[in-house]
C-alpha cells in the first residue's frame, strides 16, 4: 500500500489511493487503468473537461457505483472489503442540487445528521458551529428553496462535514454559480485544508479554479495524463502555467473561455 510522510518519522495511509481503475457502461469504457494517490491534508484538484471521467471516478470512490477492476482505499480502507469504515472518513458534495427546498435548512442538516447516528442535540450544536464557519448562521430556518445557488451550496457543504470526515469529495461544486459566489466557495474549501487539516478533492474544468500551491490528478478522456504538485505538472509538460501544461497533456488549444480550455 502506498503511504504518504507525515511529520517527524510518522506515515500515515494516503488519503486517497486508486490503483487500476477501469470501468465501463456496456462497450463504452469511462476509466482505463486509473491510478494515483493523494496527500492527506492536501487541496488536491481533478481537472478534466466534462466527459473526461470525473463524475465517473467519484462515483467509485463514493460507493454509488461498485469497481469490479481496481482497487480504491480511504485513508488505508478498501472501498469494497470495508465500505463502512471508508465511508465513514468520506464527505460528498454532488454537482446536482440535493437539499430538499421545502425544508428549512436545520431541518435539512438535522436529517442528515440522524442518518449517521448523530443526536439532535450534539447535531443542533454542530450545525450551528458549521453554518457560522460558512457565513449562513442567519440562515438556520430559512428555507432552502429561499436560498441562492452560492449560499445552498454552502448548506450542501456542511451537510457533507456534519459526521467530521477526514476526506471531502466535490463534483464541479461551483458549476452555475457566478463569478463571486465562486470564488467564495473556494475560498471556503480553502480555509477548510488549512484551518482543519481535511483532505478535499476538488473536481473541475475549470483551469482558472487552480492555484499553483495544489496538487493536482489530469483526467482526459478516461485516463490519467499527469498527478503531482501543480508546479511539477506545468514544469514537467514544458510549460509555464498550468493552463498550457493541461493543452500540451491533452493536444487540446487554449480557450479563455470559463476559465477552461476549448
Amino acid at each position: 500500500m502506498q503511504h504518504v510522510k507525515a511529520n517527524e518519522g510518522i506515515k500515515l495511509p494516503a488519503a486517497l489511493e486508486v490503483s487500476g481503475v477501469t470501468h465501463a457502461y456496456g462497450p463504452k469504457k469511462a476509466l482505463s487503468d486509473v491510478s494515483f494517490a493523494i496527500a492527506p491534508g492536501k487541496f488536491t484538484v481533478l481537472l478534466g473537461l466534462n466527459g473526461a471521467g470525473k463524475t465517473t471516478l467519484l462515483s467509485l470512490v463514493s460507493h454509488l457505483y461498485n469497481a469490479r477492476h481496481g482497487t480504491i482505499r480511504i485513508f488505508g480502507h478498501d472501498i469494497s472489503r470495508q465500505p463502512g469504515e471508508a465511508l465513514r472518513r468520506l464527505g460528498i458534495v454532488f454537482q446536482a442540487r440535493t437539499l430538499d427546498l421545502d425544508l428549512t435548512v436545520h431541518q435539512n442538516l438535522s436529517y442528515h445528521a440522524s442518518l449517521h447516528g448523530i443526536g439532535s442535540r450534539g447535531a443542533s450544536e454542530r450545525i450551528k458551529v458549521l453554518l457560522a464557519q460558512v457565513d449562513m448562521g442567519d440562515r438556520l430556518h430559512d428555507k432552502a428553496r429561499s436560498l441562492s445557488g452560492g449560499q445552498m451550496r454552502r448548506v450542501e457543504i456542511v451537510r457533507a462535514l456534519l459526521h467530521r470526515p477526514q476526506l471531502l469529495l466535490l463534483d464541479e461544486a461551483t458549476v452555475g454559480l457566478d463569478i463571486q459566489s465562486r470564488a467564495e466557495i473556494l475560498a471556503t474549501i480553502r480555509e477548510l485544508v488549512a484551518r482543519d487539516g481535511i483532505s478535499v478533492f476538488w473536481a473541475t474544468h475549470l483551469i482558472d479554479e487552480v492555484q499553483e500551491s495544489d496538487h493536482a490528478v489530469v483526467l482526459h478522456k478516461g485516463e490519467v495524463l499527469a498527478t503531482g504538485k501543480v508546479t511539477d505538472v506545468t514544469r514537467s509538460a514544458g510549460a509555464e502555467t498550468i493552463r498550457q501544461a493541461f493543452s500540451t497533456l491533452t493536444g487540446l488549444k487554449q480557450s479563455s473561455s470559463e476559465g477552461g480550455p476549448s
